[in-house]
């Protein structure tokens, strides 16, 4: 026996429905779809969750909970990734986009203070988190808040 002798049980394998080939067929004229009804018309069905006509459970429960807000445009910076530009006395978002920290510096810049900092640097924000603002003034930097 080889690979291309194997083959399905008998009756594994169905032979496909074939509609709509006259009366002969026993599959002809309403091509098992019965007469009239919504199940007959083409592109029949309906969304998840109708229930015919009547109002929908998904409707009739309450609503609970709530939605998050998604900022758009925010990006973080962590103190760590603010280390590695050691030149730099004053940072700004302008000099974050050019050395590729963010994408956009019209973003909502915000320092967190993940990683440590050891020269006292300059730094413009729109926010800053608390440990981040202890750290950098530890180090005798200063922190400046854009509006």
């Amino acid at each position: 026996m080889r690979i291309e002798d194997l083959r399905p049980a008998k009756g594994a394998k169905k032979r496909r429905k074939i509609v709509g080939r006259g009366p002969g067929s026993g599959h002809g004229k309403t091509s098992t779809r019965g007469h009239k009804g919504q199940m007959s018309r083409t592109g029949k069905g309906t969304t998840p969750g109708f229930e015919g006509g009547q109002m929908p459970l998904i409707r009739k429960m309450p609503k609970r909970g709530f939605s998050k807000r998604i900022n758009k445009g925010h990006t973080i910076v962590n103190l760590d990734n603010l280390a590695a530009l050691k030149k730099e006395t004053s940072i700004t978002p302008e000099l974050l986009k050019e050395k590729g920290l963010i994408k956009n510096s019209a973003d909502f810049v915000k320092v967190l203070g993940d990683g440590e900092i050891k020269i006292p640097i300059n730094i413009k924000a729109h926010a800053f988190s608390k440990t981040a603002l202890e750290k950098i003034k530890n180090v005798g930097g200063k922190c400046e808040i854009i509006t």
